[in-house]
């Protein structure tokens, strides 16, 4: 028998087939469970930073299936269930309200009325509302609701068939009709804001994977008709960290501490604090890690004190970027480990150089190669229809729905990634002055408009701080073309790479160091990491070869001069002078959505100069110099 096991892989069970998501395999959909379908199934994943910063105890990841071994696997992990219910047969067209005891194993839906039984397709649009529901849309009520007879207003029979007129390629030639009735509607305005509320359909308040058991939650939301693949179906909410080992001199770099931190009944003998089992966990963590019980007392003071003064969840992500920060330019402070490996390295760039190298060498002044580092990130929830702003509170857009629908999570699905990468810093007072000129600040101060009337604000500002400042915009455009340049010298291909913009503005008088640089490292590798591409060319010669060639590519565009002279580019203009043809990435490489980029704060123009516009100008007087000389 032919196998049809529906596999995905472990890192697709956070993006985009996380709880929430709809997946898609061989003519079939289904919809990802929330966690509780789990179990007590799951690998540990550690981040401690990322565990703290989202107010959990842990992260698993799910059970991955040995190589060959599929057929004779344990069904653990992620459930998924099928949806949409309303099946058609693409032969006889009959609709189809498939249910739970219909299922075969291993089989795919099959229709019970055609000779040749053919494979059922789920229907194209379902419903989603602001709340973060979804459900099926009442087929019926919809075939019903535009008759003018009495007998069909009055008929209750949900014999259906999903026909097509072909008189034209839009949704007007796409009918349901009551084969009972014979009552019908084409789907020419299903997409329309109010078109479920005129035929009396309110969203129900529930989720395909709900038991029957789970209460709706009351929602007053205005359902709405999407198409089951488009993008505004499912925006999962990611939390990722880079795993960064303690600074060297502190007491938790002990080894004692760290078997304490790493025990699993660590994170309930905090949580217990002052409760009637503390003494007992107590006891139990001194005697597994060998270490005296008044040491492990001092280990949670001292954790209760640094949660007293860890960030608001506002601020979280400045934690975060805080701690990568100083561990990334500042590598000799951090302890090596087997998941974090960095070392400093330098452009090599020496005094006989070219003269667009040694301005490069000054503008660029720490560079960080890092042999092996481990990502972690984590699935906290989904919002549908709009994106959420991700803070948590009530507002227009959508709401974030919890990887588990009822109740609190103690955990969250995670994924771990081991990979490499290359770190860069630029001079803070050549930055600081370039910041002050009045034509670079007023640009910015544009995007900055655009960005505060834009409902992506919270979660864009979350990356650039509550300011954005021009070195938020210029480093996050030299990522991208970085990225860019690396896929084409490095071997990896540009969805495989991801990046982290360090150029964070922080609140008044919270002290932190100021940020500028920019983490390009690899996201597909494996257990084992990656192959050494990105290291290789983050070293000298390479490095400084590959820098320049970036910037001057970054001059160019093919859409140009559109491009160039953009006032407002992509979704609520929150881009300049950056397109697909020259700085876009998938969008698995940007942490900010593809949005808050302007290639003339990189290179320049004749108005705004940019922050390497001497760099590029010199390597371009050295071009024709070589032009001419041959």
């Amino acid at each position: 028998m032919r196998d049809v096991r529906r596999k995905v892989r472990r890192a697709q069970t956070i993006v985009p087939f996380g709880v929430g998501g709809i997946f898609d395999l061989r003519g079939e959909s289904f919809v990802a469970a929330d966690i509780r379908s789990w179990g007590p199934s799951g690998e540990p994943v550690r981040s401690p930073r990322l565990a703290r910063k989202l107010r959990v105890e842990g992260f698993r990841a799910a059970p991955a299936i040995p190589s060959g071994k599929a057929g004779f696997a344990a069904r653990n992990g992620p459930v998924y269930v099928r949806f949409p219910k309303w099946l058609f047969c693409p032969h006889c067209r009959h609709m189809v309200l498939w249910r739970q005891d219909l299922e075969q194993q291993d089989k795919q839906p099959r229709c019970g009325r055609c000779p040749g039984r053919a494979q059922l397709a789920p229907m194209r649009f379902i419903q989603v509302c602001r709340a973060g529901h979804m459900s099926d849309i009442d087929w019926r009520r919809w075939a019903h609701s535009r008759s003018s007879e009495h007998d069909q207003r009055q008929c209750g029979v949900a014999r259906l068939r999903f026909v097509t007129s072909g008189r034209s390629a839009g949704l007007e030639s796409l009918r349901v009709v009551c084969l009972a009735c014979r009552a019908y509607r084409s789907l020419a305005g299903i997409s329309r804001k109010n078109a479920l509320a005129q035929i009396g359909r309110q969203c129900p308040g529930t989720h395909p994977w709900q038991y029957v058991s789970d209460e709706p939650e009351p929602c007053e939301e205005i359902p709405r008709a999407v198409q089951r693949g488009a993008s505004n179906v499912y925006f999962p909410h990611v939390h990722s960290a880079i795993d960064i080992p303690t600074p060297t001199g502190s007491g938790a770099d002990d080894e004692r501490a760290q078997r304490v931190h790493d025990d699993p009944l660590w994170p309930f003998f905090v949580s217990d604090d002052g409760g009637p089992l503390s003494e007992q966990y107590a006891q139990i963590l001194a005697s597994r890690c060998r270490v005296p019980e008044a040491f492990v007392q001092e280990l949670r003071r001292r954790h209760m004190g640094e949660a007293a003064a860890m960030p608001t969840v506002a601020d979280s992500d400045d934690d975060l970027s805080i701690d990568e920060w100083l561990a990334l330019s500042q590598p000799e402070t951090v302890t090596e480990s087997q998941t974090f490996s960095v070392r400093r390295t330098t452009l090599g760039v020496g005094p006989e150089d070219p003269r667009s190298l040694r301005r490069l060498a000054e503008q660029v002044t720490s560079v960080v190669v890092a042999d092996r580092v481990r990502e972690v990130r984590a699935l906290e929830g989904f919002s549908r229809y709009e994106p959420s702003t991700g803070d948590g509170e009530e507002t227009e857009a959508g709401r974030v729905v919890p990887v588990v629908t009822s109740g609190r999570a103690k955990w969250l699905p995670a994924v771990e990634t081991y990979g490499e990468g290359v770190f860069l810093a630029v001079d803070e007072e050549r930055l600081g002055e370039w910041e002050r000129l009045p034509s670079v600040r007023e640009r910015t101060r544009r995007i900055e408009q655009n960005l505060s009337a834009s409902f992506k604000a919270d979660r864009l500002r979350a990356r650039s701080g509550p300011v954005l400042l021009p070195r938020f915009v210029m480093l996050h455009t030299l990522a991208h073309h970085f990225i860019r340049q690396l896929s084409y010298d490095s071997g990896y291909n540009a969805a495989s790479l991801r990046e982290r913009v360090y150029a964070r503005s922080h609140a008044p008088g919270s002290g932190h160091p100021p940020q500028a640089g920019v983490f390009v490292y690899t996201a597909a590798g494996d257990a084992e990491g990656t192959l050494g591409g990105l290291v290789r060319q983050g070293q000298p010669p390479h490095l400084a070869e590959t820098l320049i060639r970036l910037l001057e590519s970054a001059r160019w565009c093919s859409q140009d001069p559109l491009c160039a002279d953009s006032t407002g580019r992509s979704l609520a203009n929150l881009n300049r002078a950056a397109c697909h043809a020259c700085t876009l990435l998938p969008e698995t490489c940007c942490e900010a959505d593809n949005s808050l980029l302007d290639r003339t704060l990189l290179i320049g123009d004749g108005d705004v100069p940019g922050f390497f516009r001497e760099v590029v100008d010199a390597a371009l007087e050295e071009s024709a110099g070589a032009v001419v000389l041959s």
